[in-house]
């Protein structure tokens, strides 16, 4: 018969995340990664100059989380009718990857610092570590709220995590050298922090591929929801059911309505605003298609193809 659409505003929590936010935790975390270097170098803490490339990296990951997000508020056109909100997964995705690839280095580091220790000056080591976890902590704090609503912010979110327990490892093992010259704490709490970023970093990465490759939201249940759209007492038959995530923030769906009569328009059309709002009231779906027909597609299974 015909296809119909429906979208549903977002709620207020699911407001975009806060670009300003993102912006002066980049001027932060660049300003904290000059003076780690120059500490670094002073104080001759290899701790301190590669927590300075990791805040370096992460100052590059917070800049394209800023522009992912400017980039995703442009509309839509004639060629890029989806918009860009796939901008800010693909920016979280490279983001997971370069994590990924930080965590390893960092146990690279470790094991050298295992096998050669060198002598550090502790106490600038100490002063410098504690001026890079306060910036840090500034930075988590501003960004833990919008982490939870954007897969891109989440990602420089976990970034600045990192960092912050890289700062307190630093600022331990810098109290172990003044205090005790025990030195081969600091790799250990190296590989330790490598680790947690690994295990943050994993679901990251799982959910925008899932994303990428229109991959059903995980909460939810098609075959369910194909049962609820089938009680309406005028439908005989939901099949090519599809939904997928156009980012982490909106939900599409869209499927074929078998009547069991042949409706006029008019009531056709009513049959069908009911299901769609089964589908944005009790599913929360932004995006709602559905094809209402009787009686025309030979192939009825849920999934097409199958």
């Amino acid at each position: 018969m015909k296809g119909h659409h429906f979208h549903r505003q977002p709620d207020r929590k699911e407001g975009r995340p806060s670009s300003r936010n993102l912006l002066i935790s980049t001027g932060l975390n660049g300003g904290i990664t000059v003076v780690q270097v120059v500490g670094g170098i002073v104080s001759g803490s290899l701790a301190l100059i590669s927590d300075a490339l990791h805040n370096f990296s992460d100052t590059l990951a917070i800049l394209l989380a800023y522009l992912a997000i400017r980039m995703g508020k442009k509309p839509s056109n004639l060629k890029k009718t989806f918009g860009y909100k796939r901008v800010e997964i693909l920016t979280a995705l490279f983001n997971g990857v370069v994590l990924i690839g930080i965590s390893l280095y960092l146990f690279f580091e470790a094991w050298e610092r295992f096998h050669n220790p060198r002598p550090v000056r502790g106490g600038l080591m100490l002063w410098v570590a504690v001026t890079g976890l306060l910036a840090n902590l500034v930075a988590v704090l501003l960004l833990r709220k919008d982490s939870r609503s954007s897969l891109n912010v989440k990602a420089a979110y976990l970034h600045l995590l990192g960092d912050t327990l890289s700062s307190v490892g630093v600022i331990g093992g810098a109290l172990l050298i003044v205090f005790f010259n025990i030195t081969w704490v600091d790799p250990l709490l190296t590989v330790l922090i490598g680790i947690f970023i690994l295990r943050e970093t994993w679901s990251v990465i799982r959910d925008t591929v899932n994303i990428l490759m229109e991959a059903s939201p995980q909460d939810l249940d098609l075959g369910e929801i194909r049962t609820r759209l089938e009680e309406h007492p005028l439908v005989d038959n939901v099949h090519h059911v599809h939904a997928w995530q156009l980012s982490d923030q909106q939900v599409h769906f869209e499927c074929h309505a078998d009547l069991k009569e042949d409706l006029p328009l008019s009531r056709a059309d009513k049959v069908r605003q009911e299901l769609e709002e089964l589908l944005t009231h009790h599913y929360r779906i932004h995006h709602v298609t559905i094809q209402v027909e009787f009686g025309v597609c030979g192939e009825k299974d849920m999934i097409y193809g199958n």
